[in-house]
Order: C-alpha cells, then sequence, then structure tokens
C-alpha cells in the first residue's frame, strides 16, 4: 500500500470517528511532496472546511521558531549561549531552593533545563500572585507576570534536570529585550521574514481563516469555552484561553503565543532540515540537532536539541523514525518530526487538543509515513 493511501485511511478514520475536527498533514521527503491533503472542518459549527491556508493557534510549535530566533541572534554575535539570564532580565531572580538567586544561561532557558516548569498551580494562585505560562489570557508584560516567580523556589538548580517549561517565554523577552523591539519583530526580522512565512506572528493575519480550537470529550470533542480547562476525568491538566492571541496586551509568549498555516511551518522545518537555508548557519543546526543536555534524562531513547527531542535510540523511543531525528509538537493539536536520515519533513496540525498533539492521530500518522 502506498504513503499517500496509508496516511489517508488514518486521517479519514479520525475524521469519521470525530476524535479529529479538522486536519492539515504534509509530508515530505528531499524537500519534495509526498503527500499533502486538508480535510474536516475549522469550524465544525458553521462547516467551514479545513484548507491549506488556514490558522491555527500553534502552541508550543511556537518554540522551535522563537528557538531559532535567538540562535540567529547568537549566530550574529548579539548575544551567547553562556549569558546570564538575569544579565538581560533583571527583574528576572528566581532562587534554588537553598535561597540563591540561580544563574540560568540562555542555552539551560533553550534545554530546558533551567529549573522552571510547567505547572497550572502556578496560573491558579490568587490574581495578584498567578503566573501565566503561555496559554491563559493576561494583561501583564513579560516583567509584569514572569517577576512574580522571584517568589516562587525553582524546581531543581539550573543545570541538573531536564524539565520541559515555560523557559522559551522567559527567552522570548530576552530576545525582545537584546532587540530592542517586540519578540515578534525579532522572529520576523531573522526567521519568518527571510523564509516568507507570511502568517507566523503573534497575532492572527486573517482572522477569517483562523480554525476554532476543539478539546478533546466524549462523543466527540467540544469547541473550547474561553477559558477552558479539561474535566478530571481527560487525566490531564491545562488552561487554554483561545481569546488570548486577539489581547495586544498580553506579553507576546515565546513557548505558545503565536499562529500560522500548516505551510509556514513546513517552510521553517525544511529550512532546518536542509542546514538553515541561510538564515542559521550549518553549525548551528548541527548544534540544535544533537544532544544538547548530556546524560541528563528525558523520555526513553531521547535527549534534547535545541528545536525539539532528539531520537538517539529508536527501540527504547518505540518509533520507526531514525537516530537523529528531531521532534515536537503543540498542545492546541499539532506534531511534526525532521527525519534527516531519510530527508523526512512531516507535519500534521490539527485543531484538536490534545489528540492531535500526543494521542493516537499523530503516533498513526508516523506509522502510515513508515509504513509499519
Amino acid at each position: 500500500m502506498s504513503v499517500e493511501r496509508r496516511l489517508d485511511r488514518v486521517i479519514d478514520r479520525f475524521l469519521d470517528s470525530g476524535r479529529v475536527t479538522g486536519a492539515v498533514v504534509l509530508a515530505y521527503q528531499h524537500g519534495e511532496p509526498i503527500f499533502r491533503r486538508a480535510a474536516g472542518f475549522a469550524d465544525r459549527e458553521a462547516g467551514m472546511p479545513v484548507k491549506f491556508d488556514t490558522i491555527f493557534r500553534l502552541a508550543s510549535v511556537t518554540k522551535p521558531i522563537v528557538a531559532a530566533t535567538a540562535l540567529a541572534m547568537i549566530d550574529r554575535g548579539l548575544m551567547a549561549l553562556s549569558d546570564r539570564v538575569a544579565d538581560h532580565l533583571p527583574w528576572f531572580r528566581p532562587k534554588t531552593k537553598d535561597g540563591k538567586v540561580a544563574d540560568i544561561t540562555i542555552h539551560q532557558l533553550l534545554t530546558h533545563t533551567s529549573g522552571l516548569v510547567y505547572d497550572l498551580a502556578l496560573e491558579l494562585l490568587p490574581a495578584d500572585r498567578a503566573i501565566t505560562c503561555g496559554l491563559l489570557n493576561t494583561d501583564l508584560d513579560y516583567a509584569g507576570n514572569f517577576s512574580r516567580h522571584n517568589a516562587v523556589q525553582l524546581a531543581f538548580a539550573p543545570g541538573t534536570q531536564w524539565a520541559y517549561s515555560f523557559a522559551t517565554d522567559i527567552l522570548g523577552a530576552v530576545i525582545a529585550n537584546v532587540q530592542g523591539a517586540s519578540l515578534e519583530e525579532a522572529v520576523v526580522t531573522y526567521i519568518a521574514g527571510p523564509l516568507g512565512m507570511a502568517d507566523s506572528r503573534f497575532h492572527v493575519t486573517d482572522v477569517a481563516r483562523l480554525a476554532v480550537p476543539y478539546a478533546d470529550s466524549h462523543p466527540v470533542p467540544v469547541r473550547m469555552t474561553d477559558p477552558y480547562f479539561a474535566a478530571e476525568d481527560t487525566g490531564w491538566t491545562m488552561g487554554f484561553s483561545p481569546s488570548r492571541i486577539f489581547n495586544p496586551k498580553a506579553f507576546q509568549s515565546g513557548g505558545a503565543g503565536m499562529a500560522g498555516t500548516a505551510d509556514d511551518i513546513l517552510i521553517f522545518l525544511e529550512a532546518l532540515r536542509v542546514g538553515g537555508k541561510g538564515v542559521l548557519t550549518p553549525e548551528t543546526i548541527q548544534a540544535g540537532f544533537s544532544n544538547r543536555i548530556g546524560e541528563l534524562v528525558t523520555d526513553p531513547g531521547c535527549k534534547f536539541g535545541y528545536f525539539g527531542a532528539v531520537v538517539e535510540d529508536s527501540h527504547a523511543a518505540m518509533t520507526p523514525q531514525s537516530p537523529g531525528t528531531i521532534r515536537w509538537g503543540g498542545v492546541y493539536g499539532h506534531n511534526w518530526f525532521i527525519d534527516p536520515a531519510r530527508g523526512l519533513t512531516v507535519l500534521n496540525m490539527t485543531n484538536n487538543a490534545v489528540e492531535g498533539c500526543m494521542g493516537e492521530f499523530p503516533n498513526r500518522i508516523v506509522e502510515a509515513v513508515y509504513g509499519v
């Protein structure tokens, strides 16, 4: 059976079951499309179909774009991996468990080894102490929001553990400070503009093309309210504010705040695959695609680079993806990977949290690509 037929069958099964509302799936090999399909609904209730130019809230697909922006600025000598974050952001001085102000570096922000962690409890603190981690709405700027973490101990001393976190939000604040402009301006200057990613912004370029977000539920996903918190029986806890993208007062979340199209993200991922395409040096790409956390523990068979997880042992990672594959996703419903050994760049974007990100759907997409 061809890769096209295998992927069509997966997409049809999830659309027919209702577990996925709308999706764009793109698979390229050696820079050539081997599969492209837009299917389902961007707005189920209005009957609006998903198209290739549908705009999705990117959630953590924002992270590799912001990481690439930081690395592009490092390539140009504007900052360094070894820079202390406090030297750029004097207002950000979180402490370790012994009460000492932590020396967090840019490298540690990029690799999620800073001691920061995603924790819904931070967002549910009293209003004058709550810390928004990029998905819930806020009228606070970077300093107003994240300076509150100075009163919250880090989960661990920087550099001693790996934990997925809102570190890329702090990285975004550093980028904006160094650039002397907004994070969006820096992203457009160094990455989105040169690559022609026309819709990848911290605002919605065309509201008429924006997909409605849905959340996993039974028997079918539910249209998100604002805010939306998953029910206790779903097995995951997270808060969403779909309207955040329209709030100009909210800090531009480097970890979760962008919107864009699948084709924009494919352009970006392909630029990484081929060595930077002029926006990053090949040496920086090589570093970003390799283990940057040493012996620290993440998921089985994987380490972490600068753009996402790095598969080191395919068997331990329980994946057909080759060693050296980098991969990650976005909780609003997206998953991507680059397999340099096979020349593959594959992306699924849905409007389904969390099925499209870490449910069965992306796993079946991977299996269909590899024919396993």
